[in-house]
């Protein structure tokens, strides 16, 4: 769930990378950017390899995020304020966010 460069293998139109830090501890900034939307967060919280939570410092995300793994579940939390345009592009994001997630267990289990 923390191999940034990787995650555009699962996570649907979306570029990770790491702009700051070594990506893997607190005071890290990693940069998502996300069908041309720029997303860069801070890492938090780092509790490898079950709990890492993130700062939206965005101009459209702003909030919190957290991937954290519960016994065999991977839990992602987001508390983040939203742009004006978040009505229209709700139904496609849900959508998009089901698929990646789908594909991400597919990419869970056979990596190495």
């Amino acid at each position: 769930m923390t191999d940034w460069p990787r995650q555009s293998k699962w996570m649907l139109g979306t570029r990770v990378s790491v702009v700051s830090g070594d990506g893997r501890s607190v005071g890290s900034e990693i940069l998502a950017v996300t069908y041309g939307v720029p997303d860069r967060m801070r890492i938090t919280r780092w509790e490898s390899p079950s709990v890492v939570e993130v700062r939206h410092l965005g101009r459209f995300v702003r909030g919190t995020g957290v991937f954290a793994v519960r016994g065999s579940s991977f839990v992602w939390t987001e508390r983040i304020s939203v742009p004006f345009f978040w009505p229209v592009v709700r139904p496609l994001f849900t959508a998009g966010l089901r698929y990646s997630l789908r594909r991400f267990a597919r990419f869970a289990e056979g990596y190495r």
